[in-house]
């Protein structure tokens, strides 16, 4: 297993997975609920920030390697997973919205290892879609963590559960894409 900054920082994102978890659930007489909530998003956006890094400086530095492509997306989906657990446990969000996020995660995960085992990843590579997708689910989260209102008058958890049903929407649009390429790899189209 190689060791370099982009892996260090993905394994960074894992490690802080447990930090974010526990922010929520600290007593309020160790952090406030706004206090935990600003840290809450502010770990999450460093998380966020690391999943673009990692893949930016692998790239740029020429560290890619098998693991690094292996352990990103899987650092990903567990502190993705995590946030919208911790947000439907907060009330924040519908279980509804995380379940299709998580469950199209899990699913395109496996398209995509079964796709690798096949030799054909690159049919199942990341698209416009998905990038979409991620942008728009990282601001919801972000918007729901934070909870504070940021403009006067307007609900920062409407705004973010506004963001989540876009991210819901490009989340099934973007698996039916994966699965049309993938069905197109096996009818030979």
């Amino acid at each position: 297993m190689p060791f370099n900054l982009p892996i260090f920082l993905t394994w960074l994102r894992v490690g802080l997975i447990p930090v974010f978890v526990i922010v929520f659930y600290l007593p309020d007489t160790v952090l406030t609920p706004r206090s935990a909530n600003l840290l809450a998003a502010l770990i999450f956006a460093v998380a966020s920030i690391t999943d673009w890094l990692d893949g930016y400086l692998a790239r740029r530095l020429g560290l890619t390697s098998s693991f690094g492509a292996f352990l990103d997306p899987v650092a990903d989906k567990l502190i993705v997973a995590a946030a919208l657990i911790l947000l439907v446990d907060q009330g924040r969000t519908y279980a509804w919205l995380a379940m299709i996020i998580i469950g199209r995660e899990i699913a395109i995960s496996a398209l995509r290892e079964w796709m690798a085992e096949m030799g054909k990843r690159k049919s199942v590579a990341v698209a416009t879609i998905g990038k979409l997708k991620t942008s728009a689910q990282m601001a919801a989260i972000l918007l729901l963590l934070f909870a504070e209102p940021l403009i006067p008058g307007v609900s920062t958890l409407l705004v973010g559960n506004l963001f989540m049903v876009v991210a819901a929407i490009l989340t099934l649009w973007s698996m039916v894409y994966y699965l049309r390429m993938a069905a197109r790899e096996f009818s030979g189209k």
